[in-house]
């Protein structure tokens, strides 16, 4: 059985719990979302594309997500290794929160209503990617995708109405739709090649408020 410390799913817990202190602390002295979190333009501070995924709003917010990851990511680290897991997770919670501010920005102008300007903190994008990458890589996925041997562009086109789905299913007012949806289709796509698998694992279709 794993250690905490050898367990990633255990050290990132730590690592966002360590942030949300850091965030109090920091918070004393100025407005701590400001520092952690990504907002446009994209590159004026870089750091935020990996501290806006550790960041939280509130206590409530990071509990939400320490579940979710607590879930999935028992069972996703006991295929894959301990840096491909933080390299997933990282990546995909900061595609996600890209994702979100870009679309905002974007349709933000045209659409009544619709803000333009948004800034993201929160696990949650690379959680739902974990969720996505469970619900693709697994037995029975593999068994009726491949029954069908449906067309990789069907597959993707299949993964971004399911992933659309979730995302509808599980929205609440104030969460980052965008990057929930953008998290779970890079999951999604993940799983289906089994991205996390370890090089010199066999080949087999078995192993498996933001």
């Amino acid at each position: 059985m794993k250690s905490l410390r050898e367990s990633p799913t255990a050290v990132t817990l730590a690592v966002i719990l360590a942030v949300f202190l850091v965030q109090q602390a920091v918070g004393v002295v100025t407005a701590p979302r400001s520092l952690f979190a990504l907002s446009p333009p994209l590159l004026g501070r870089p750091w935020t594309l990996v501290t806006s995924v550790y960041a939280h709003a509130g206590l409530p917010h990071l509990l939400a997500n320490a579940v979710g990851l607590a879930l999935a990511g028992i069972v996703i680290e006991r295929r894959t290794t301990p840096l491909r897991f933080h390299a997933f997770f990282a990546s995909t919670g900061a595609l996600a929160g890209v994702a979100q501010v870009s679309v905002a920005s974007l349709l933000g102008p045209l659409v009544p209503g619709m803000v333009s300007y948004v800034s993201v903190l929160g696990a949650s994008g690379a959680v739902f990617a974990l969720f996505g990458y469970l619900l693709a890589a697994n037995r029975l996925t593999d068994t009726v995708v491949g029954g069908f041997e449906l067309a990789p562009r069907v597959q993707l086109a299949l993964a971004g109405v399911v992933a659309a789905a979730i995302t509808l299913a599980t929205a609440n007012p104030g969460v980052a739709l965008v990057a929930h949806f953008t998290g779970l289709l890079l999951g999604f796509l993940a799983g289906r090649v089994h991205l996390l698998r370890p090089s010199d694992s066999p080949h087999t279709p078995g192993t498996a408020n933001y």
